[in-house]
């Protein structure tokens, strides 16, 4: 079995939609298509429920009717019989009746949830029937009667794989087998969406669920490069990763794959392959166990951090005095990237500065407070670089003429994290592209 997931990129053009058919219908064996809405709908559908709820039901309409467009002619050109446009021409006018009532009625969180989960319901239809226009043997297999959350937001893998097996029994005779990325049923039953990763974490969660052979990630990117190609002119895609080094560039700030992604392919090993749908003959990067020791293997940059710094005399020798700062954090709900300590001072970083005003206000009690705003955490990322000799030197003889403001290194085997002024990041990605990789 294989799991493939292809995003709003990927489906967002006819052209593209028929191609995604062809692609799966030349993979072998039995295979779980997992569908993102088309590109630009989850967004229009967000603009949508905001105008709602900010009282501009004019606002609303005129969205729905541009939008409503749009899919009228994406299905002129993805159907080619009449009998086929006119299934296609039933699905759109289906589901903007549903998309006008939900705005008719009293819109609240749960209607708005309810909206942006019509994206995907619509894309896996029209390409359902595309499909069976085709004579391509699939079916529809809905997520949101297997896919689920707890009440803290958390899916529920086990109990998703204990209602999809008898599932996919009752479709044993489908090659293909069609399902929505993103939704979900909360633990109230009602309709929801898996927030963080979206697509991506419903392809890993099913993948894990099923013990799939490999999952496969398809996007309009050639894998995942050592550098930011934006920023850095040559960057070289990357063959293979572990699991811990995927996540680690995940959370730094690649943006090809979110950091929850990984976790249910982790727990059950089942290789994740990023893909391109623009290349399909590249290889794309596996991401599975294995891995090569000490090699530097890729680089990811992460804007918006701020770094606050506390000095106090009171921290000589106290004890528990780190868990009274760090407890002001967990007050205001703001998780902390990298730290360090000396004998009187402790310096952290955050990305949400949400509640800056009102940590800085309470961490006053301690000693005084420094904050540097604007900064950027690169992370340098590698299998067990910690049993590389010379790679903290390697490192700063590359950043040399970068001025460091903190260092993270030995909290993971697979990654050093430097912080840094954002009007430097530039310059330090080319330079360790340079040093690190020779390129």
């Amino acid at each position: 079995m294989l799991v493939v997931k292809f995003g709003g990129t990927s489906v967002g053009k006819p052209e593209r939609m028929k191609k995604i058919a062809t692609l799966v219908l030349g993979m072998p064996g039995k295979k779980i298509v997992v569908l993102s809405a088309l590109s630009g709908t989850t967004n229009s559908l967000a603009r949508i429920g905001d105008s709602l709820l900010a009282g501009q039901p004019a606002v609303a309409e005129s969205e729905i009717t541009a939008l409503e467009k749009h899919y009228h002619t994406f299905i002129t050109d993805l159907y080619e019989s009449p009998s086929y446009q006119a299934i296609g021409q039933e699905i759109v006018s289906r589901y903007f009746s549903l998309l006008r009532l939900l705005a008719a009625g009293k819109f609240d969180d749960r209607g708005y949830r309810e909206l942006l989960a019509q994206g995907e319901l619509i894309s896996t239809e029209l390409f359902y029937h595309h499909c069976q226009e085709r004579k391509i043997n699939a079916r529809l297999l809905p997520a949101l009667h297997f896919m689920s959350i707890d009440e803290n937001q958390e899916p529920e893998l086990e109990k998703i794989g204990e209602r999809l097996k008898p599932i996919l029994d009752t479709m044993a005779s489908a090659n293909m087998l069609i399902t929505q990325g993103y939704i979900c049923r909360n633990h109230k039953n009602e309709i929801d969406n898996l927030k963080r990763g979206g697509s991506d974490y419903t392809a890993s969660l099913i993948g894990a669920a099923v013990r799939a052979e490999e999952i496969q990630i398809w996007t309009d990117i050639d894998g995942r490069h050592n550098n930011d190609p934006r920023i850095v002119k040559k960057t070289l895609p990357i063959a293979e990763l572990t699991f811990d080094e995927a996540s680690e560039l995940a959370y730094f700030g690649a943006k090809i794959l979110h950091p929850s992604t990984i976790v249910p392919a982790q727990k059950y090993s089942v290789p994740v392959r990023l893909k391109n749908t623009m290349d399909e003959g590249a290889e794309g990067t596996l991401i599975s166990e294995r891995g090569s020791r000490g090699q530097f293997k890729a680089i990811a940059a992460k804007d918006g951090i701020t770094a606050i710094r506390i000095k106090s005399s009171r921290m000589l020798l106290a004890y528990g005095f780190l868990r009274q700062v760090f407890g002001v954090f967990e007050k205001y709900k703001t998780s902390i990237d990298m730290i360090s300590t000396s004998e009187v001072a402790v310096s952290v970083t955050i990305d949400e500065s949400k509640y800056l005003n009102e940590i800085v206000g309470e961490l006053k009690d301690f000693g005084s407070i420094e904050v540097d705003k604007n900064q950027t955490i690169i992370c340098v990322v590698g299998y067990m670089l910690a049993e590389k000799e010379g790679v903290l030197k390697e490192v700063f003889q590359t950043l040399s003429a970068i001025p460091i403001r903190m260092v993270s290194f030995g909290g993971s085997y697979n990654n050093i994290s430097l912080l840094v002024d954002t009007s430097q990041k530039e310059k330090a990605l080319n330079l360790l592209n340079k040093g690190l990789f020779g390129l």
